[in-house]
């Protein structure tokens, strides 16, 4: 179908030409184009090959639609995303989710306080204490995605073979963790069924996770939960550990 280029997406999808970077959202082939440029702005949009489908039917949907679908956890959006567009935005994103999660726990250790000693020294051992939740929280981060890692490169060490390879894997797992931004809205509008709210975020974290190993490295739905649930016994391993040593997580 015909349609009008968005501002700036033009020279964005022309530039990942030149890399041959695309990938058909329906059935994971590569694709040598996303669309073929008429001029004067209109665009047709490019069949895949392979599928005879769209190679990328979202390069003319809204944001909007495009954010609906990802929540959905649509394959095709994941791909979308990860193969024919350029998001840079993960490692800030994981950062901003860090200090979520961060901000979440050093909330519930001020709960449990009830000191309201208004002394300098509190004030700076309650900054502190965010400071090491924070830590806590980017140390349980990690142990997950290399649980991950590691299941995935002992069980398939063919689809690991580069440093791209980790690279894109890191990349779509840091972006499938988005739902970790639901935290504060779930804190900040306290209800009694917060702690319902926030096992749901959990979840839908995890089931974003699971479908970004999925599209990235073109696997079944069994091997990425089972990548998952080592990366969560490796985070909860280290939980544990932090318990012993006698600090609050």
């Amino acid at each position: 179908s015909l349609f009008e280029a968005p501002a700036g997406r033009g020279v964005l999808w022309r530039a990942m030409a030149a890399l041959g970077a695309y990938r058909c959202i329906e059935c994971n082939r590569e694709a040598a184009e996303l669309y073929r440029d008429y001029q004067r702005g209109v665009l047709r949009i490019s069949i895949c090959k392979s599928c005879q489908k769209p190679v990328d039917k979202y390069i003319e949907y809204d944001p909007v639609i495009i954010l609906i679908n990802a929540v959905l956890c649509k394959a095709q959006v994941y791909r979308h995303i990860l193969f024919n567009t350029k998001i840079n935005i993960h490692g800030k994103l994981c950062v901003f989710c860090l200090l979520c999660e961060a901000y979440l726990r050093w909330l519930q250790l001020q709960d449990s306080s009830q000191n309201t000693d208004p002394d300098d020294l509190i004030r700076y051992a309650k900054e502190w204490d965010f400071y090491r939740m924070f830590g806590i929280a980017s140390l349980e981060q990690t142990s997950f995605l290399l649980g991950i890692f590691i299941t995935l490169w002992w069980m398939r060490p063919e689809m690991l073979k580069t440093k791209s390879d980790f690279v894109l894997l890191l990349k779509a797992l840091l972006l499938s963790s988005y739902g970790k931004l639901l935290l504060i809205p779930a804190v900040i509008w306290e209800h009694d069924y917060t702690p319902l709210c926030l096992a749901f975020i959990k979840v839908f974290v995890l089931i974003s996770n699971s479908q970004a190993i999925r599209v990235t490295l073109n696997l079944n739905r069994m091997l990425p939960w089972l990548a998952i649930i080592f990366g969560l016994i490796l985070e909860n391993g280290v939980v544990c550990l932090f318990q012993k040593m006698e600090w609050d997580v």
